[in-house]
């Protein structure tokens, strides 16, 4: 008599993930919609209890990924391969490349790119004089260290362990309770993963809220500029519609026919922005200071990684490292599903070092140029960006640098083309992913649902209006604050559980030679 071969349950929704996130979304929505007042109050006074408490515990946070990262990359584990032992990369690396760059830090560099430096010249760190020399040489420094290696070890830190379940142990899962099994009790177990996954898709709102925050605006400014139509809530939420509508249309066509497709163009127009500014820009200024920046930032890494000011109590370490710190940490459960998700075929070595190493070389070249540009611009009193950032704020301050460029309605179409497909790609990897959570038994060959990345694309459109209608910086900046706290023990739990996958599948490894399980493991 033959046996017969089991067959393998299929992907089905995961309902009480998807309608207590849900739910939750929708909530917090209205509260902003018909509370603008009261939401932006309870925001701001949540997150600076949290900074105020939780500061110097999120800028240790924030430097652990690196050892970590560098202990899984150059440690005897980090010839451990993603996949079968001659299995090729999935994606060719510059599309490898576009897409994390893209779907993670590529849309908010173009809002704080041309924009941060002016708040730091006017509010400089450790107790420097407003707008003097050495405000400006920090002002260019101090985005390349919030934007650099740090947050990409962040990112890096949950997608080694995502991508070893999915093409090591090749479980059918895109969930993180799943990397988190090692650290989870056996009694309660389905209970604390259903938390864990909820709280993964808040922290996941919450970053790419903070991003919709930014960008709205941004992108609104420009087609002011472009176009003359009138700067108001209706613009910003005809904007919203029509990002909407792209990043929809992205997800429901999923991976290699939508979102590959949008990085690889992302990609492409950033290096033209970036070559067009260095060339018929200020170019031995851009030169000159970016490299002054180097050396400042390696001469004073470890003094403003763990900077917290306690005695002046300027605010400065709580208003921009932690809150970037909580920002990319409330990102991090995404970036790793998405980078984990596309890392098949690469070992880990590879993924640690593509992702912090080409990441953070991707953000310092940009903003080494774009804010150097600025600053110059500043500083020769050839456009007065600081008066333009307090009158007007950053959004309008981008669209005048812009504008300040040779041929400008040429640069301001392909800045605004940019801005709109880079936000898009960042959104339908969010809906992509947010869909993948609240699915169960999700082969990493197989995507979510239709009409489950199509719901997420279109709640993510919803929480971008409450935004708008709620309105201000510090609402926006909240929202990752409060949203990243309990993302940070469920990253820790991860790290344990590869930890212990690792040390159990592999436990005589030298790292020489590239290593493979030829077995799942269940």
């Amino acid at each position: 008599m033959s046996e017969t071969t089991p067959v393998a349950p299929q992907p089905h929704l995961d309902k009480k993930v998807f309608s207590i996130s849900l739910l939750s979304l929708i909530a917090v929505s209205a509260f902003m919609v018909l509370e603008p007042d009261a939401s932006v109050e309870w925001a701001v006074a949540a997150r600076d209890w949290i900074t105020h408490q939780f500061g110097w515990f999120y800028l240790f946070t924030g430097v652990l990924p690196l050892t970590f990262a560098g202990w899984l990359a150059f440690g005897r584990f980090g010839q451990v391969k993603f996949g079968a032992r001659d299995e090729k990369p999935e994606y060719s690396t510059v599309s490898w490349v576009a897409m994390m760059f893209t779907a993670s830090m590529g849309a908010s560099l173009i809002a704080w790119g041309f924009a941060e430096p002016i708040f730091y010249i006017e509010t400089p760190p450790m107790g420097l004089e407003p707008n003097s020399a050495a405000a400006f040489e920090w002002a260019h420094m101090y985005p390349l260290f919030h934007w650099g290696v740090v947050p990409w070890a962040i990112y890096c830190l949950p997608s080694v362990p995502i991508a070893y379940m999915l093409f090591v142990r090749r479980k059918p899962s895109l969930k993180i309770s799943d990397s988190c099994e090692a650290a989870i009790a056996r009694r309660g177990n389905r209970a604390m993963r259903t938390t864990i996954d909820v709280f993964v898709m808040i922290g996941i709102v919450g970053g790419v809220a903070t991003s919709l925050g930014f960008g709205v605006p941004l992108v609104s400014s420009l087609a002011v500029a472009l176009l003359g139509v009138p700067d108001n809530l209706v613009t910003q939420i005809g904007v919203i519609i029509l990002w909407t509508a792209i990043f929809a249309t992205s997800a429901y066509l999923g991976l290699k026919r939508g979102i590959k497709v949008l990085a690889d163009l992302n990609l492409g127009l950033m290096f033209f922005v970036m070559a067009f500014i260095l060339v018929l820009g200020p170019t031995v200024y851009i030169l000159s200071i970016s490299t002054n920046s180097l050396g400042l930032m390696m001469d004073n890494f470890f003094r403003i990684s763990f900077w917290t000011d306690p005695i002046s109590r300027s605010g400065f370490p709580e208003a921009w490292t932690i809150f970037y710190w909580a920002w990319w940490i409330a990102y991090a459960p995404m970036m790793g599903l998405f980078f984990g998700r596309i890392s098949r075929g690469r070992t880990i070595r590879q993924v640690v070092v593509g992702i912090i190493g080409l990441g953070a070389l991707g953000t310092f070249l940009f903003l080494s140029i774009a804010g150097a540009y600025v600053l110059h611009l500043e500083s020769n009193d050839l456009l007065a960006a600081a008066e333009i950032m307090r009158d007007e704020g950053m959004a309008p301050l981008v669209a005048a640098v812009i504008g300040s460029l040779p041929y400008p309605t040429f640069i301001m179409t392909v800045v605004t083309v940019l801005s709109v497909v880079f936000y898009a790609t960042t959104f339908d990897s969010a809906a992509y992913i947010l869909a993948s959570v609240c699915t169960n038994d999700l082969p990493s060959n197989r995507e979510p649902h239709k009409l489950n990345r199509l719901a997420w694309a279109l709640a993510l459109g919803v929480i971008a209006i409450g935004l708008m209608v709620a309105g201000g910086i510090e609402t926006i900046k909240a929202m990752s604050v409060v949203s990243s706290l309990p993302i940070i023990p469920i990253v820790f739990m991860m790290c344990y559980t590869v930890y212990k996958h690792l040390n159990n599948d592999f436990p005589h490894l030298n790292s020489k030679r590239v290593h493979a399980l030829e077995r799942p493991i269940r």
